[in-house]
């Protein structure tokens, strides 16, 4: 399948040769700043149109905003990688800060460009979007019109967008920091080793139940030491969030998240309530496991536990092929895809101290390519974060020939792709088991999906939404956001577990991304939605290849119940199409009790 062993290591040098130091990226920096210098003064010089034949001046703009948000995610990406791939580059942090600094004059600047969609006519304005300018991205633009007369005053956006450079985002970079000095102290071989965040989680995952135990409590303690500095992050972030809400006249949290995901209120609660309903049959299925492993009751630490020779390592060519061989029998278009990305080293994975924890595949617009990040330790968990990643960059790939605008989706649709392709690998890796005993195995880490998504992730809802309730009324205490934490666990996993996680709060980076609030909800409605999606193309076979295209292009271009209603014909805002997307989880979990239940009797 590969000519020669795989690269662990990406290339970035293909963007800007020469890492932080390289002068190609300075000029690209210079020439950005010159085009919102330029984009902002041609906003002062622009009236909104009278009529459909005025519209010169608003095409130009749009034209324009489009290629500035080309290069601010360019460089972004790069430099993001760079930050990612080694924490203690303090040249790619110093940059990241001009790009932010690039970014907030551009966000300022777009205040104004507002004005020019808040000030044009209803009836000139739907004439407008009927012009081939504006065909493309009628939806994005509409929805950026709507939301501008929700704002304050251009203004006094302008300088919430100045402010928060220091005093919003640097509280995430302050986070950031705090990470990548991160140093779990680990014995191995008689030996002290000192674990950065992604090689202590990778840890975690052993099958020596007295290792995982005792590693769980390191990694507890690590970030108990950290937790007065990301308690300060936090409050702050969330500080900032609730005061810009204050001045919008925004009274619920909820309202930016779900307009950045375009996704109703009501969606979202008729999604958690069909899964709060649904729960006692995956707390049973954790009773089984922890039966099977000889305990009680799990322990935090144990739900991700594997079972038998699941903690075998998988090499990471080996790995790699068997994302290949899966994703052909989905679509030979995503295989063709990731081969590449495999092939033209798109892909860091490599093991190794000094890199930020956790995954994520960030695009390059101008370059028409992605880049996935990760640290492969090689277990099952690793290969599916794999897929994960490949999905999203196979998204982005279908849609690199949009418009700008037009391909800004949003986080909930993007988690379907990357949650369909973990699903794709993980279905077909259960219906090739040779034996019961693998069939169990890999049933069991597929299930691991449904229960990350039902109840860790519905445990980070709870927990956001009840913080910044208390936030609200002042700095809330590292021993308070323990007791929140807790609280939100138990209620998510129904008390189901014998400990739990109390600095999962710390630990988490979700909670600290300025780019996105609420980063937990979108993961469970993609997972939700791809499980339909699957079905659908079950059901269609070859043909629905090009279905699945045409789905993930119109992510950018329709709120996500226009999508369903489209491509899947359901209403998200009822819960029968949740409800079966749910029963398809319930499915393997009745199929690992019974074949389970000759084990515990």
């Amino acid at each position: 399948m590969f000519n020669k062993p795989l690269s662990q290591t990406w290339d970035l040098d293909s963007f800007f040769a020469g890492g932080s130091e390289s002068p190609a990226l300075l000029d690209f920096l210079k020439k950005l700043k010159e085009d919102i210098a330029a984009f902002k003064g041609k906003v002062h010089m622009t009236n909104p149109p009278q009529n459909a034949s005025d519209s010169k001046g608003l095409e130009d703009l749009v034209q324009l905003l489009q290629a500035i948000l080309k290069n601010i995610h360019e460089a972004d990406s790069f430099v993001s990688c760079l930050m990612a791939d080694n924490q203690k580059d303090k040249k790619a942090v110093l940059l990241s800060g001009q790009i932010k600094t690039c970014y907030a004059e551009y966000l300022s600047s777009l205040t104004d460009f507002d004005q020019n969609l808040t000030g044009t006519k209803d009836q000139v304005w739907t004439d407008l979007l009927k012009l081939e300018a504006f065909a493309g991205i009628a939806f994005p633009l509409t929805e950026r019109r709507a939301l501008a007369k929700e704002k304050l005053p251009p203004e006094q956006e302008a300088l919430i967008n100045d402010l928060a450079i220091d005093g919003y985002h640097g509280w995430g970079d302050l986070y950031n920091t705090t990470v990548s000095q991160f140093r779990m102290p680990v014995e191995e071989d008689g030996k002290t080793v000192e674990l950065s965040v992604g090689q202590g989680f990778n840890r975690l995952h052993t099958e020596n139940l007295e290792e995982r135990t005792r590693l769980f409590q390191l990694w507890e303690q690590t970030w108990a030491d950290k937790a007065d500095y990301c308690a300060e992050a936090l409050n702050h972030l969330g500080g900032f969030r609730l005061q810009t809400y204050k001045h919008r006249g925004w009274t619920t949290i909820h309202k930016e998240p779900l307009e950045i995901n375009r996704m109703s209120e009501k969606t979202l609660h008729v999604m958690w309530d069909v899964i709060d309903r649904s729960k006692d049959i995956f707390v049973e299925y954790l009773n089984r496991k922890a039966k099977l492993m000889g305990l009680e009751k799990l322990a935090w630490v144990d739900v991700d536990a594997p079972l038998g020779e699941a903690a075998q390592k998988i090499s990471f060519d080996d790995g790699a092929k068997t994302i290949l061989e899966q994703f052909e029998s989905f679509s030979p278009k995503m295989a063709a895809f990731s081969k590449k990305a495999f092939e033209r080293s798109w892909i860091e994975a490599e093991d190794r101290a000094g890199k930020r924890p956790g995954g994520f595949c960030t695009s390059f617009p101008i370059a028409g390519e992605t880049r996935i990040f990760m640290t492969y330790g090689g277990t099952a968990n690793n290969v599916s974060t794999l897929a994960h990643e490949l999905g999203h960059g196979y998204h982005q790939h279908v849609m690199n020939d949009m418009p700008a605008l037009a391909q800004q989706y949003a986080m909930n649709v993007a988690e379907t792709a990357s949650t369909l392709a973990e699903m794709i690998v993980s279905d077909a890796a259960v219906n090739k088991a040779a034996t019961v005993e693998e069939r169990i195995i890999l049933l069991e880490d597929k299930i691991q999906r449904s229960i990350a998504f039902f109840m860790n992730i519905h445990a980070r809802f709870i927990f956001e939404t009840n913080f910044y309730e208390e936030r609200r009324n002042g700095l809330v205490s590292v021993e308070r956001l323990n007791e929140l934490m807790v609280s939100a666990q138990k209620k998510a996993f129904k008390d189901s577990l014998s400990s739990y996680h109390p600095h999962f709060w710390a630990a988490k980076l979700h909670f600290y991304s300025t780019e996105v609030p609420f980063y937990n909800f979108p993961y469970t409605f993609g997972f939700l939605f791809s499980a339909g999606i699957y079905a659908k193309a079950q059901e269609a076979g070859p043909a629905f290849e090009d279905q699945y295209i045409s789905l993930l292009r119109d992510t950018g271009s329709m709120t996500v119940e226009e999508l369903a209603r489209k491509h899947l014909g359901v209403d998200l805002t009822q819960p029968d199409f949740w409800q079966s997307a749910v029963d398809m989880a319930i499915e393997d979990v009745k199929q690992f009790m019974a074949l389970t239940d000759a084990k515990v009797h």
